[in-house]
């Protein structure tokens, strides 16, 4: 294991070190445009991973809609939502609105009294309440052949319990679904689904 996966930013799923991650040359598959939801999802955390990133979880006021921060830098759930922007979705705007319409649902773990849509989207906890309103929380299985391309599946990492999150790709290693996430290197594929308790898993066929 290069990097502590532990050291992890509470919110964010960010670590207090930033790494500069090696793009990893191997190419996309390409998805068409009537193909699934999940697919687009998986194929745009895939080519979130071939791209070099500074792990940088610093607060930053962004443009909305489509707000993002710099495309070198990044943390855990900014992987999640360049994937589903891939697929036509923006979670910015996704938790914004259900977040001011149902603020009560949401976590109170930042003291906030009203939201923030410069970093309400990009804490991990916000994403799997939004998921789960979606209906998208499936039970949590311990068979990996279970998770599918496409799908979002988040830890609470051991040694802290710090939330982290992930989206399944289309590539299977050893038996093993791949995972794109970033921890601290940048966003990088690797067969980490069990390597930390499983705190929610996702699946959407459609976006409604």
């Amino acid at each position: 294991m290069s990097v502590d996966r532990r050291l992890v930013l509470l919110g964010l799923g960010a670590t207090l070190v930033s790494f500069r991650a090696m793009a990893q040359p191997a190419a996309v598959a390409p998805v068409a445009d009537d193909a699934p939801f999940a697919l687009k999802v998986a194929a745009g955390a895939e080519l979130r991973a071939t791209k070099s990133e500074v792990y940088d979880p610093a607060y930053v006021k962004l443009a909305y809609p489509m707000g993002d921060v710099p495309d070198d830098r990044g943390v855990c759930t900014d992987t999640v939502i360049r994937a589903f922007r891939s697929a036509g979705v923006d979670l910015q705007v996704e938790v914004h609105e259900d977040m001011a319409a149902n603020f009560g649902a949401y976590p109170k773990m930042w003291g906030l009294t009203k939201t923030d849509r410069n970093i309400d989207h990009r804490r991990v906890p916000n994403l799997e309440t939004l998921f789960k309103r979606k209906g998208g929380s499936r039970t949590i299985s311990k068979v990996a052949a279970d998770y599918k391309a496409g799908d979002i599946v988040s830890w609470r990492l051991t040694g802290g319990g710090l939330p982290h999150i992930g989206v399944v790709t289309r590539k299977v290693r050893g038996g093993q679904p791949v995972i794109a996430h970033n921890i601290g290197m940048g966003t990088r594929e690797e067969t980490c689904l069990f390597d930390w308790p499983l705190n929610g898993w996702f699946r959407f066929e459609r976006w409604v």
